[in-house]
């Protein structure tokens, strides 16, 4: 029998998983970490934090399991997208990394649209300078850190960091390395135009690998540290949506999934480029071989509701602790109690700026409709359903670029709610499924790219059709499907109203 590891590099912390080739899951382990916030919109987080995790839960799924080191086949790594590490000569990490949903590069992203052109950008990139993306950072670094980035002799994405650790190679691959605006998505490969334009020079970026193919080896350093066996091979692997996307089975046209997470994502397959000329939905490469995803990321989706436990809940986080339940459980039973629109309450979910589809790093987030009489679980449904109306928003843009959306898979926290899946459904007006391997979609997903890169499946599709069932779908109610649309209508007509408001609260 041959075993598989998939590593997840969250936000909020590192999921490491064991698979057998069957597809059961032998062993899972997580290790929570902070993230950063030294000034209002920005976000950061310690690479170290990251490698004692990865240590820490590859360990501990190898130790669980009983499974001799010996017979695991591969090791897949998925992650956060966007994020930037930078290291010098010697591989040490010169800065904390400044992660994906940080908003500090506005004039970074304005001056790369200057030095590419907004239509050639798209056109080589796929997708507009964004705030979230990682051109702009190295920019800003460059900028307002100068000796930093003097230092710089290698610049890798988060999950590629810990693959460096791994096998010492500084290398990458299609889907994560499409979301650095540096790419030539179309040709899969390095723009040598926007490089050129921007002035990085290339030799700082790792290799570019497809998904599945294999990128170096554990070193002896690293299996003393892990419990691997030294000679492991370790793929590609993907960003964290896009390996999401292979452990839920999106892997043909007319497939998508909705993401929960900390973020919000609607993430479709396409077997062709396609690409939003306004810049409100992402086209990357797909961990998929010569296949693209166009997704979209909303940035405060579980996020808003994070927040909103840790703010306002200590009553129900004591309740659930006292039953022994996931403090969730409890919300989502205050929430239910609320009526479609949440008694004439709605929340725009912007904490962290937004990215898809308004790209406005200066908006953020409001409850509009407050009164006395609202009630905590008014307030819990309002935020799920202003998460619910962003990823509605994101699908209308799909569906305009004619990207097909008709078998749609929740993932993520969020996606694990009955409650928010019913919202969904109703929202978007088709079924929404919740597949098994959901929980543990990314790091599934990284076993299965694994899996292909070391011939214990024969293909990404083969192996998607063999090991990903999807459960019983939620059907859309109609009734109170058309109760929401004049809520969506409401709550689309905000955000043009109140953008100038935004803009004068950031010179404040």
């Amino acid at each position: 029998m041959n075993y598989l590891i998939g590593i997840d590099l969250g936000t909020s912390g590192t999921k490491t998983i064991l698979f057998d080739e069957d597809g059961r899951l032998l062993a899972s382990s997580t290790v929570e970490y902070p993230m950063h916030q030294p000034k209002n919109g920005w976000a950061e987080q310690d690479p170290a934090d990251w490698w004692n995790a990865a240590c820490k839960t590859i360990s501990t799924v190898i130790s669980k399991s009983g499974i001799d080191a010996h017979f695991i086949k591969g090791v897949g790594i998925s992650g956060q997208m966007h994020g930037l590490i930078m290291l010098d000569s010697g591989g040490n990490v010169i800065r904390e990394s400044i992660l994906w949903c940080d908003g500090r590069t506005g004039l970074e992203c304005r001056e790369i649209t200057e030095a590419v052109g907004a239509e050639r950008l798209i056109q080589i990139s796929a997708n507009p300078a964004l705030v979230g993306f990682t051109a702009g950072k190295i920019l800003w670094v460059r900028k307002n850190e100068p000796q930093s980035y003097e230092r710089c002799r290698h610049i890798l994405l988060p999950k590629d960091y810990i693959r460096y650790m791994l096998t010492g190679e500084f290398a990458t691959e299609v889907s994560d390395a499409s979301g650095m605006n540096l790419m030539d998505v179309p040709g899969r490969c390095w723009s040598d135009v926007i490089l050129d334009k921007l002035k990085i020079d290339k030799s700082m970026l790792g290799k570019v690998y497809e998904s599945t193919e294999i990128t170096g080896e554990i070193t002896q350093r690293a299996a003393g540290l892990t419990g691997l066996k030294a000679g492991t091979p370790v793929v590609g692997g993907a960003g964290d949506n896009a390996a999401a996307a292979i452990g839920t089975g999106v892997v043909s046209a007319g497939r998508a999934f909705t993401t929960l997470g900390t973020s919000g994502v609607v993430f479709a397959h396409t077997d062709e480029v396609t690409i939003d000329p306004k810049g409100r939905v992402h086209t990357f490469c797909s961990a998929v071989p010569g296949a693209w995803t166009v997704m979209s990321c909303t940035l405060a989706a579980g996020l808003s509701l994070q927040w909103f436990r840790n703010e306002c809940c200590d009553k129900e986080v004591a309740e659930a602790e006292r039953q022994g339940k996931d403090p969730y459980e409890i919300m989502d039973e205050l929430a239910g109690k609320s009526p479609v629109g949440s008694n004439r309450l709605i929340y725009l979910p912007y904490l962290m700026g937004e990215r898809s589809p308004l790209l406005d790093e200066k908006v953020r987030g409001a409850f509009i409709g407050l009164s006395a009489m609202h009630k905590k679980g008014d307030m819990l449904r309002s935020i799920m359903e202003g998460v619910s109306f962003s990823q509605r928003q994101c699908i209308d843009v799909l569906r305009e670029m004619g990207i097909r959306t008709n078998d749609m898979i929740a993932c993520g926290g969020g996606g694990r709610s009955p409650l928010w899946r019913q919202m969904l459904a109703d929202i978007y007006g088709c079924p929404v499924k919740m597949s098994s391997t959901a929980k543990v979609g990314p790091a599934f997903g990284a076993c299965i790219l694994a899996g292909v890169g070391t011939g214990v499946f024969p293909s990404v599709e083969e192996a998607c059709e063999r090991l990903v069932v999807p459960d019983t779908a939620t059907l859309p109610d109609g009734e109170r499907s058309a109760d929401y649309e004049a809520y969506y209508a409401l709550y689309k007509s905000l955000y043009p109203v109140l953008k100038d408001s935004y803009v004068q609260l950031s010179k404040l």
